[in-house]
C-alpha cells in the first residue's frame, strides 16, 4: 500500500485539500468533477507511487467518477509541509493506456 496515498486520504478526510491551477484547468477541459475526485478517493488505486519526487511525494491514482467512468488523478504532497493534499491533475485515461488503465502502452 502506499503510504502516499493513505496520507491523502486522511487529509482529504480532513478537507485539508488544495486543487493547482492547472488541475482546475484539467478538470474543466475532461468535465470531471471536483466532488467527484473526493468522493472517488476511497475506492482509489495507485498506478504510479513516486514516494521520492523533487517537489514532495505523489501518487498517480485511478479512480472512477459517479457514472463510473475511469479517471486518473495525480495527488501531491507539498514536499515543504506534507500537511495538504494538492490534485495536481487529472484526465480520462485514453488509448496510450491498457484495458484495466494500470499500465501505459509501448508508443
Amino acid at each position: 500500500m502506499s503510504e502516499t496515498l493513505e496520507r491523502i486520504r486522511r487529509l482529504v478526510a480532513e478537507r485539508r485539500v488544495r486543487l493547482s491551477d492547472h488541475g482546475f484547468e484539467r478538470l474543466l477541459k475532461h468535465d470531471i468533477g471536483y466532488e467527484e475526485i473526493l468522493l472517488g478517493l476511497d475506492t482509489a488505486i495507485v498506478v504510479e507511487d513516486y514516494p521520492d519526487y523533487v517537489h514532495g511525494p505523489s501518487v498517480l491514482a485511478l479512480q472512477y467518477d459517479a457514472a463510473a467512468r475511469p479517471l486518473h488523478v495525480l495527488w501531491g504532497l507539498p514536499k515543504e509541509t506534507l500537511d495538504i493534499a494538492v490534485i495536481v491533475t487529472a484526465y480520462r485515461p485514453d488509448d496510450r493506456w491498457g484495458r484495466n488503465y494500470m499500465k501505459r502502452l509501448q508508443t
